[in-house]
């Protein structure tokens, strides 16, 4: 087997599309893998994953990118909040915004804590979405690591979090205004009238044809106006060809 045939094996084990990643990048990455464990081809590293759940988990861990944290570049959720804001006064509606590709749900829970503070205050929906159910399970569950709550300023810390031991325990208030499911961005359909869509970090490493995909169904999946909340390392060079403006930086909106 050769790592062509692994991508089937992939798609039919996992139902993971690893055609759509970049595939040099890809390669590189699970050789990388293989050697850390002291796996040489493609066929031992299978029939491992076959039957070593830990594994298997490790490497849906690995090709998934599940690195994350709360408020991950704090200055642009600066910019997203007076976005949101800016969106409230006008329209006076509520929100619901979908968090795709949450990992272990500090995103959700940092854009929960956002609105929770807003002074405009209303019924919003945040739907949070991940291809792996275990790691929608850790974030279900809610607790944290120090590492991972670094960006999180000290009333929000207080205010929002329970330590116990070296665990940050996020309050249930958050957890109950997040409603997370499994979904796979490039095999499946995507849900409608968003006012916000934050995905962030995960586009980077699929190839064009899947880029141009997936944004094209965000903004279909966004309502006039709404917003595409996107990495600092991601910059969409052609929205206009989705039909997006910038409204900041890094934030692009439904024309």
């Amino acid at each position: 087997m050769d790592l062509e045939d692994f991508k089937k094996w992939t798609l039919k084990e996992f139902g993971i599309d690893l055609s759509a990643y970049k595939s040099n990048q890809l390669h590189r990455r699970i050789l990388s893998l293989m050697s850390r464990i002291g796996i040489n081809t493609v066929d031992e590293y299978v029939a491992l994953l076959k039957k070593d759940n830990d594994q298997r988990q490790r490497f849906l861990d690995f090709i998934t990118i599940n690195v994350t944290e709360f408020f991950r570049n704090p200055e642009l959720f600066v910019e997203l909040e007076k976005e949101i804001t800016k969106s409230l006064q006008t329209n006076r509606r509520n929100l619901k915004i979908w968090s795709a590709a949450c990992s272990i749900g500090c995103e959700p829970y940092s854009l929960a804590i956002l609105l929770d503070n807003l002074s405009i205050r209303g019924n919003h929906k945040i739907i949070a979405t991940d291809i792996d159910n275990t790691i929608l399970q850790k974030a279900k569950l809610g607790e944290y690591t120090e590492a991972e709550v670094k960006n999180v300023e000290k009333k929000y810390l207080d205010k929002y979090f329970k330590k116990n031991a070296d665990k940050y325990i996020i309050d249930s208030k958050i957890k109950d205004m997040v409603t997370f499911k499994k979904h796979d961005l490039i095999l499946e359909q995507y849900e409608k009238d968003f006012d916000i869509i934050v995905c962030r970090n995960v586009v980077i490493y699929f190839n064009q044809d899947v880029k141009d995909k997936i944004y094209e169904k965000f903004s279909s999946s966004l309502k006039r106006d709404g917003m595409l909340f996107v990495g600092a390392t991601e910059s969409i060079y052609n929205y206009k060809d989705y039909g997006f403006e910038k409204a900041s930086t890094f934030i692009y909106r439904k024309l």
